[in-house]
């Protein structure tokens, strides 16, 4: 009767132990961040992050999702092969005015996550184009 009993914490240190063993990473990035630096407000700015499938299996995104309504992440539903690379392309709006810093999470694999960050600063453009300049006229009259 001993012995039933000690195989059976042996069963429940074993059944713990492997709850406790993380789970294997299947999804490396090539960098998680992206700073724009200064751009001009109302143009959007893109980035393109990429993504690399490091399992022996298919590996499917479940799902990318930015922090805000600012920020638009495109990505391919189709599987990404083992070994190969995948990109998810980053838009912001560039719509208010001043420093940004936005986040994007990856869902893949059973729940697994990772976040990608952008940032930069927008900066208020010239509500009108620049004037014409004179000079470029007079060059154009002398060279013809």
């Amino acid at each position: 009767m001993v012995i039933y009993f000690a195989s059976n914490a042996q069963l429940a240190s074993n059944a713990v132990n492997t709850l406790n063993v993380p789970k294997v990473d299947v999804l490396q990035l090539k960098e998680t961040t992206h700073n724009f630096g200064k751009i001009p407000q109302g143009r959007p700015a893109t980035y393109t992050f990429e993504i690399i499938n490091t399992s022996s299996e298919p590996l499917r995104l479940e799902n990318v999702q930015a922090s805000c309504g600012c920020t638009t992440p495109e990505w391919s539903k189709e599987p990404i092969a083992p070994g190969a690379t995948a990109n998810i392309k980053v838009g912001y709006n560039a719509y208010a005015e001043g420093v940004f810093n936005k986040t994007v999470t990856i869902f893949y694999k059973d729940h697994q996550t990772k976040a990608i960050t952008i940032s930069g600063e927008v900066y208020k453009a010239p509500a009108t184009p620049a004037p014409e300049n004179s000079s470029v006229q007079l060059l154009k009259q002398i060279n013809q």
